[in-house]
């Protein structure tokens, strides 16, 4: 008897843990949903012949063309990431400090620009700086119209991100510094700054990354004089069908980005702190003149950055011929013409929801299971395998979305993966956008959990189900709300990949909006400014209704 129980003692190692387990499902979808289509559009892109060819590579390093491109890609990326993170600092400080009314308000505004298309960024932008600008002021060089963009883009993102840890350095601290005489600036530079770097090195790092591949804002402000990888990418692929040069100026973008990806990894790790509920009440009430002014400016701020330029656009969408009128909405109902390309507006709304739902489910459940797996490897095993599996699930991000779309529709078209004319390929396709921001909202609350908490509960007889559902999912709770957010948010905006796998029958609000803006004439224009105000209309509302299930502290990306 002592030897059988030996025996089941000696082979208990060997089962594998639920958190190993969960690796499986993220990994299937990759190998699936991304580097099946991705190496199927590389193969018919260097062996289209049924021999390797790499003849286009002079194409590629004699051009000087191709190098400026390179390099203004990067420096425009680095300008836009450092001109947000002047724009955010402050406002996170404000945010990470006090609570006053209409905080929640505020930090909902903020949120919405990410989640909008890039067509509609642009669009606003046009509308609010461009011809006729609803401002009042014409900016005519591109390149100050597409840093403001990036920043009102990306803004969100860098300010949650250190709001988010700024927050939990609130406490004790710097509590302990200012009964010692330090004042506010020394308390911010030699006690907050240095604790505040890793996230500030993460957010700038990620932004960066949205930057570097930005395509509708360049696209659109920029125009053929400012092109940057993305855009050539899509130029060679759609205009010149020159696949090979695009697909190789795929996989540089996605070396690059893999890099900067792993950097930001790597620095989120160190921004992840625990904090207990409870312990992050050290916000308080503005009083001063000077607190109540820094307050008031930094909610200035947030509206002109973040509403003007939206409700410009809304602005457009309500006047034609110089005077009020809905006839652009009106409009919207009506096929006056009989073209073939009319797209009912609560058609299109309504399979973005619906599209949006399902990629919300397929978003969590993948990203939930990465999470968790990629914990599990960097409490049980080796180190390097998180940090390998870490930056690889992040690679969507730095994908190209048109390349993207393009694999997926000339490889998932043969049994038994024929989904081309299947409803649920967008919904797979657009939790591939955002499958990675559920991964980056569950994994730094999956970190901040003590290990010993869990091995507590295991050595209390408590099975790897329950751990998962009395400590670890109740903690992650409010991680898990906020991937939902994004995950469901980025899949009514997103574009790229959808203008490839999206059917005439299913028309998407992006898609409906590009159509509008393809088309001449000022009806055509004022119809797009419109089905873009109903896109953030039903943003904001979901944005909104989803964002009241979080906590009045809940911050972070």
């Amino acid at each position: 008897m002592d030897g059988h129980g030996t025996a089941i003692g000696r082979l208990k190692p060997l089962a594998v843990h639920p958190y190993a387990a969960a690796g499986l499902v993220p990994a299937v979808f990759f190998l699936l949903f991304y580097f099946y289509p991705l190496s199927g559009i590389i193969i018919k892109s260097f062996f289209g012949e049924g021999h390797m060819d790499l003849s286009f590579l002079d194409q590629v390093f004699s051009s000087r063309r191709m190098g400026k491109i390179i390099w203004f890609t990067f420096w425009q990326a680095g300008v836009s990431a450092l001109l947000t993170l002047l724009a955010a600092l402050p406002c996170a400080f404000v945010f990470s400090h006090y609570r006053f009314r209409g905080k929640k308000v505020l930090r909902t505004l903020a949120s919405v620009p990410f989640v909008l298309p890039a067509v509609v960024v642009a669009a606003a932008f046009q509308a609010c700086f461009g011809k006729a600008p609803v401002m009042g002021i014409t900016i005519e060089h591109p390149l100050v119209l597409i840093f403001m963009a990036h920043v009102f883009y990306n803004f969100s993102v860098m300010f949650r991100i250190i709001t988010g840890f700024w927050t939990t350095l609130q406490g004790r601290m710097t509590e302990a510094a200012a009964m010692l005489g330090a004042g506010p600036f020394n308390r911010f530079f030699h006690i907050s700054l240095p604790l505040l770097k890793p996230a500030i090195w993460a957010s700038f790092a990620l932004v960066f990354i949205f930057c570097f591949s930005s395509f509708g804002i360049i696209l659109i402000l920029g125009g053929p004089g400012y092109a940057t990888i993305e855009a050539e990418i899509y130029r060679q692929a759609a205009h010149l069908f020159n696949l090979p040069v695009a697909a190789f100026l795929s996989l540089l973008q996605i070396l690059f980005t893999l890099v900067l990806m792993w950097g930001y990894t790597n620095f989120t790790k160190r921004a992840t702190r625990f904090v207990p509920e409870g312990e992050n009440q050290h916000l308080k009430t503005p009083k001063t003149l000077w607190e109540k002014a820094v307050v008031c400016g930094a909610g200035l701020f947030i509206v002109l950055l973040c509403v003007v330029p939206l409700a410009a656009l809304a602005g457009k969408s309500l006047v034609h011929e110089g005077q009020f009128s809905l006839v652009f909405y009106r409009e919207l109902f009506r096929n006056a013409s009989d073209s073939v390309f009319f797209i009912p507006p609560f058609h299109a709304v309504r399979w973005s929801l619906t599209f949006a739902a399902g990629a919300l489910v397929i978003a969590v459940v993948t990203g939930v299971c990465a999470a968790l797996f990629i914990r599990h490897c960097e409490t049980r095993f080796q180190s390097r395998w998180a940090t390998l599996f870490d930056p690889l699930f992040m690679l969507p991000l730095s994908t190209s979305a048109v390349t993207l779309g393009f694999g997926i529709i000339i490889t998932l078209d043969k049994p038994p993966l024929n989904l081309r004319t299947s409803l649920w390929l967008i919904p797979i396709a657009h939790a591939l956008v955002g499958f990675p921001f559920v991964v980056r909202s569950v994994l730094p609350a999956l970190r901040s959990i003590p290990d010993q908490m869990g091995d507590a509960a295991a050595m209390l007889g408590a099975s790897p189900f329950r751990v998962f559902r009395h400590i670890d999912l109740p903690l992650m709770a409010k991680g898990l709300v906020a991937g939902a957010v994004f995950a469901f948010t980025i899949s009514l905006g997103e574009f790229g990949a959808t203008i490839f796998t999206a059917r005439p029958s299913t028309p998407t609000i992006p898609v409906a909006i590009y159509r509008f803006l393809g088309q001449p004439g000022a009806m055509n224009y004022g119809q797009a400014m419109a089905i873009s105000t109903l896109l953030m209309g039903v943003t904001v509302l979901g944005y909104v209704l989803i964002e009241n299930i979080r906590k009045e502290n809940t911050e972070g990306f």
